[in-house]
């Protein structure tokens, strides 16, 4: 679709405001400003440098794994143009995080019985081999501390295929999505749900997990690498929060996961791990299944990056508000990435975006009442680490319900994490006191797809360590296109997935998303808080 500017902004929409579920509702004006968003949208759409942004995080400085000299670079560059742009503030917030990791090289060859490279990448804080190593492949399917004696004393200088085989089914399914009216449909009828939890750091002390049991049983068993073909759920994934799914391609394309602890007491001891495309593993499956040895070379080679300041940091910059100007509304996306391709869609798209809508609002002239806040996350990939330090220094403790006083100031977080496709809406979280504001903020938006109000709370980016607390924080609904069947996680997100016209939209939409939640006379409806869990004393600690 080509982007246009409309003749006409409509200036001022009549909404009515739930003032609770079940309750009267009272009439309400939204007052938009027309110039403004008018500004904004020919500014975007004519000027717009998201893919400029994207080709510089991602092909120049991807991959960008939390605490790698990669995300480290992608943050100085972030600091760097924030502040070429005329932005206050700029500046990076650290928070503990542990070791860094990068892959330094590799390479993979099955040699016999017959020759074949194997397409593979290590996963994220894995250690390195001894060099380049030749050892025979066996298989080892532990499912449980009942199968270590199975395999005591039989491992020792092997390379261990950890899964059987999978089925690779042809692309009959959905392999781009796009909504549709009917789906968009379904969103909105779709009740809202329980409150998405944040997702949970893993936590080292305590019982090991099974699967912390096994990196250990297989360690001091003296295994020389695993290779495995990715978790079975890879097979066909689409977006939880519907009915519709998407089928992953396979023909090459890995999802790579996290390969072990990033924590200064246990990163790296673990055995070398390699995600293998499923055609080739699948293969060496098939051989030994006939009693034919095979044999594998490997070399790994990573890096750990010692605990510094700035292997666990977010990047902020502010565009100051005017009367207002100690309330705040934050934008952001995750810096950071898998280590697998560049971190294209997941997430330099994002990135890109949230800076390019600092970009555009800083080239109009806009000067909003509450100062709007960009930050861009690190850790997001290991739990959402940077938006939780950032909501603990700034806001307070989400398990003490403890808050700060920041906390009363800030109005609304808008977060983009769904890879590059357009914005058809937004997710309420279960605010429905917020609809009828977005829905009069979308009439200047609608020749642009943006329609709908989805109710439902949805997990799986850091827009929940700000719901978690309270904070109204949105993630904008987007075409998914190859998100979830291609890109995310895999070594095919790269640059050649995004979709330049649609990052064009997502910065005009965001930005004006932004601006209006800075210029209204109050701050967004909140949900009621959590209640407080009580403070420890000398009688209940």
């Amino acid at each position: 679709m080509k982007l246009r500017t409309p003749a006409l902004i409509v200036a001022v929409v009549t909404c009515a405001v739930a003032v609770a579920a079940g309750q009267p509702q009272q009439q309400a004006a939204e007052k938009l400003d027309a110039a403004m968003i008018s500004a904004i949208r020919d500014e975007g759409l004519a000027h717009s440098q998201a893919m400029e942004h994207v080709v510089r995080l991602a092909d120049v400085y991807g991959p960008r794994v939390t605490g790698s000299p990669g995300l480290r670079q992608a943050g100085d560059w972030a600091v760097k143009k924030l502040g070429e742009w005329g932005l206050s503030n700029v500046h990076k917030e650290s928070w503990p995080f542990g070791k860094g990791w990068s892959l330094v090289r590799f390479h993979a060859h099955m040699i016999e019985p017959q020759i074949q490279p194997l397409i593979g990448y290590p996963k994220s804080w894995t250690p390195g081999t001894s060099g380049v190593v030749t050892a025979d492949v066996v298989r080892a399917d532990i499912n449980s501390d009942a199968d270590f004696e199975r395999y005591r004393g039989r491992l020792a200088q092997k390379i261990v295929l950890t899964q059987p085989a999978r089925d690779v089914r042809m692309l009959e399914g959905i392999i781009v999505q796009r909504w549709t009216d009917a789906l968009l449909k379904e969103s909105e009828s779709t009740p809202p749900g329980p409150p998405a939890e944040a997702a949970a750091r893993p936590s080292r002390p305590g019982q090991p997990t099974l699967q912390e049991r096994i990196q250990q049983f297989l360690l001091k068993e003296g295994v020389v690498a695993t290779l495995d073909r990715g978790a079975d759920a890879f097979l066909v994934a689409g977006d939880n929060q519907m009915s519709w799914r998407t089928q992953r391609t396979d023909g090459g394309t890995i999802f790579v996961t996290t390969g072990g602890p990033h924590d200064n007491a246990n990163a790296g001891n673990v055995v070398p791990s390699v995600t293998l495309a499923v055609e080739h593993y699948n293969r060496m499956v098939r051989i030994l299944d006939t009693g034919t040895p095979v044999k594998v070379e490997l070399n790994i080679q990573t890096q750990f990056h010692d605990e510094t300041d700035l292997n666990g940091f977010n990047v902020v910059a502010d565009l100051p508000g005017t009367d207002l100007a100690n309330e705040i509304v934050l934008i952001g996306a995750h810096l950071d990435s898998h280590q697998s391709a560049t971190g294209a869609t997941d997430n330099a798209a994002g990135s890109a975006v949230m800076m390019d809508v600092m970009r555009i609002l800083k080239a109009v002239g806009a000067k909003p009442r509450r100062t709007i806040r960009i930050a861009l996350w690190g850790g997001e990939e290991e739990g959402l680490l940077g938006s939780k330090a950032y909501v603990r220094e700034h806001l307070g403790d989400p398990a003490a319900r403890s808050l700060k006083p920041e906390y009363q100031n800030l109005s609304a977080y808008y977060n983009i994490d769904n890879g590059t496709g357009r914005i058809h809406g937004v997710w309420l979280q279960g605010n429905l006191a917020i609809a009828p504001i977005f829905r009069a903020w979308f009439e200047p938006l609608r020749d642009l797809g943006v329609t709908t109000i989805a109710p439902r709370s949805v997990s799986g980016s850091d827009y929940q360590s700000f719901d978690a607390v309270g904070i109204p924080a949105f993630q904008f609904m987007q075409d998914r296109l190859e998100y979830n069947s291609r890109t995310h996680h895999s070594n095919m997100d790269t640059v050649d997935r995004i979709q330049r016209d649609d990052l064009i939209q997502m910065a005009v939409v965001a930005a004006t998303f932004a601006y209006n939640t800075a210029m209204r006379p109050e701050k967004l409806p909140r949900k009621t808080p959590p209640p407080a869990k009580p403070q420890a004393t000398e009688n209940n600690k």
